[in-house]
């Protein structure tokens, strides 16, 4: 994921937070807010210290980021995505936490739908 995809900034978080809207399920909360004048998506993580030591914070983030660099062609550009890890997630191998965040991002309606009964290509989830 590149830098121009991250979102850094506590007052980008907030506004996101404030403005948004939110989405969960039980790994995964999704604030979305739409922002017209920008021309790719942006991400922003929240992995609490709740969840574990830095390495498994780090392993999270690492596994949300490889997700959603495999998900990039799909996701809506002119958005702002913060992406909120829960403590179930720490447990859940990667083909299982992808499929989550799937889930998740489809009931956001994050998801540009590729095929007529509205899922991802099968390639997508493995």
């Amino acid at each position: 994921m590149n830098k121009k995809n991250r979102i850094k900034k506590n007052a980008d978080f907030s506004r996101v937070f404030r403005g948004g809207s939110s989405t969960a399920n039980r790994q995964f909360v999704i604030y979305t807010v739409k922002k017209e004048d920008q021309t790719s998506f942006r991400i922003g993580l929240s992995v609490s210290k709740k969840l574990g030591n830095a390495v498994v914070r780090n392993h999270i983030k690492r596994y949300i980021r490889q997700a959603l660099t495999e998900l990039s062609n799909d996701l809506h550009l002119n958005m702002d995505y913060v992406v909120i890890a829960r403590k179930p997630c720490t447990e859940l191998p990667f083909n299982e936490f992808k499929k989550s965040l799937i889930h998740v991002l489809k009931r956001a309606e994050a998801l540009k739908i590729r095929d007529s009964k509205n899922k991802l290509d099968k390639k997508q989830i493995k």
